[in-house]
């Protein structure tokens, strides 16, 4: 496998600016064997077009990864190995607003342009009271996505971002079907901001998260959707620095938000004139990052609300991992793996001057010498977790940080092991071969010892794990994953053996799929 080459031979702008699309199943030639019991659906999300030509004679651009429009792909797979493949824009309404009128309104994460009409424009609203279109496609939400999300609606697929805004689709065609906000499952989540990445109950399927109200300060409300019932209670309110959280985590009797340091100014009013989350976000590496362990009962079930806060040293994430509990003479921790930052640093990384293969200032960012922007594995330990509520501010203890080097980006585990301790991380890496991603790590967190699976000029997605029903070990699988082979101009549906990270089989798609940030499978009885 050749390593030599310089990063700028692949051109990965083909992955950051598509018009391809099928909006009927087509079937995708196969090499290998899926196993059967792949037998299910995998859905991604995607980017559209970047750049937009207008009515009047200008081009629309967008200059930040994560406010591209938004598209979401389907690769259904039969139990004979069969694959079928679809895919829809889904904010193909803002495209056309932008093609009208060469511009889109509102408040978008990056800077450094006109900024899109996006998820963001909620925070807008309480300040202007400004109403926002209830178009389905109107809507760029397009991070994660959620199959048959509690007190929204069945049978359906639902895409979320940081904030309270909601897409519903319908999970065959991939049309907008729907929106809502998080007023629709409770009256008191009214703050703009939430997480892409909800907490999922691995028992009951509940979904937890929490919903931010700017002001002054920040007010966090956690809350709790329960899929039997549909109804969603608040677990807990407390007052806090709003920052930028994208994911939580949760283990068998506890829900934990880690408030690091990515802070918004003046309590996110600023927000308003400076048009841009990221304008908006400052460093603040004073103080610490503050940890709030919460019942994950509601109070009218005898839920105790926040139990215990915890500290660490300044950092900043986008990704947690997993966390569990571990007793030892009748004493509680709690064990958190994230995948952390020094600083903000990577948030400018993703600026598409700095991510093409051929834009000068993508050099800097492919220097592997380039830390802050390159995450570690880490392991906290939340000591002593105390039977009944304490006011009290305990020190939550790094307990392991690996290399840059080794650590992996959007990662995954066995779903089995969700608040259970685990062994295997799965997720993408960044060795400096490329202006972005280039490879897939395997990582032990036992040995720390890492596999990888690379191939020159191939950009992988997110691995999303399926294990083998036979097989008893933890890494029992197989890995779905969609990668850009940035020669041909064509993306595949790759399955990799969990194991040694050894090629099953691949599904070839006649065109691009854009890169993008996370997916879904779901087995054939889910949808």
């Amino acid at each position: 496998m050749p390593t030599t080459k310089h990063f700028n031979d692949w051109p990965n702008a083909i992955g950051l600016d598509v018009s391809y699309e099928e909006r009927d199943p087509v079937q995708l030639k196969v090499e290998g064997k899926i196993p059967s019991y792949v037998s299910g659906t995998l859905f991604r999300t995607g980017l559209g077009p970047r750049k937009i030509s207008t009515e009047n004679g200008s081009t629309f651009v967008v200059n930040h990864w994560f406010d591209n429009f938004s598209q979401v792909h389907r690769f259904g797979i039969d139990p004979a190995g069969t694959v079928t493949y679809n895919s829809r824009l889904t904010s193909d309404g803002l495209i056309d607003e932008a093609r009208k009128t060469g511009s889109l309104k509102g408040i978008s994460f990056g800077k450094k342009y006109e900024p899109c009409k996006s998820f963001f424009k909620k925070a807008q609203s309480i300040w202007t009271g400004r109403s926002r279109s209830e178009e389905p496609n109107a809507r760029n939400v397009g991070v994660t996505i959620t199959a048959n999300h509690p007190g929204i609606g069945s049978r359906e697929i639902t895409m979320a971002t940081d904030a309270s805004a909601l897409q519903v689709l319908d999970p065959e065609t991939l049309e907008p079907v729907g929106v809502a906000e998080q007023t629709t499952l409770h009256p008191d989540l009214k703050g703009p901001l939430s997480a892409a990445h909800a907490e999922h109950d691995p028992e009951t399927g509940d979904i937890f998260n929490y919903n931010l109200d700017l002001g002054r300060t920040g007010t966090y409300r956690v809350f709790r959707t329960s899929a039997a019932t549909g109804k969603t209670s608040i677990l807990a309110t407390f007052a806090h620095t709003p920052a930028y959280i994208h994911s939580q985590s949760l283990t068998k009797n506890y829900y934990i938000i880690c408030i690091w340091n990515s802070s918004y100014s003046m309590g996110g009013a600023s927000i308003l004139w400076k048009r841009s989350l990221m304008e908006a976000m400052a460093w603040d590496g004073s103080n610490p990052a503050t940890w709030f362990v919460i019942d994950k009962n509601p109070p009218e079930t005898g839920g105790r609300g926040i139990v215990a806060r915890f500290e660490s040293a300044p950092f900043f994430c986008f990704h947690t991992i997993n966390a569990y509990e571990e007793t030892a003479a009748d004493k509680m921790d709690i064990v958190a793996d994230l995948a952390g930052y020094a600083d903000m640093t990577v948030l400018n990384k993703f600026y598409f001057e700095n991510m093409l293969s051929d834009s000068p200032k993508a050099a800097k960012w492919a220097d592997a010498s380039n830390l802050t922007a390159r995450p570690t594995y880490r392991r906290y330990r939340l000591p002593e977790i105390p039977s009944s509520p304490t006011k009290s501010v305990r020190r939550a203890e790094l307990e392991y940080e690996s290399p840059r080097g080794s650590a992996v980006e959007l990662p995954t585990i066995n779903g089995k092991f969700n608040t259970k301790p685990h062994r295997y991380v799965y997720g993408i890496t960044d060795t400096g071969l490329s202006t972005f991603a280039d490879g897939l790590v395997k990582y032990d967190t036992k040995t720390h010892e890492t596999k990888v699976w690379r191939v020159h000029g191939h950009t992988a997605g997110e691995a999303i794990f399926i294990p083998d029903p036979e097989s008893t070990e933890e890494d029992g699988g197989v890995l779905l994953t969609v990668v850009l082979d940035g020669f041909e101009g064509k993306s595949y549906l790759l399955i990799l053996d969990a194991g040694t990270l050894e090629t099953v089989a691949k599904a070839h798609v006649d065109g691009v799929v854009g890169m993008a940030f996370h997916g879904l499978y779901t087995p054939k009885a889910r949808l």
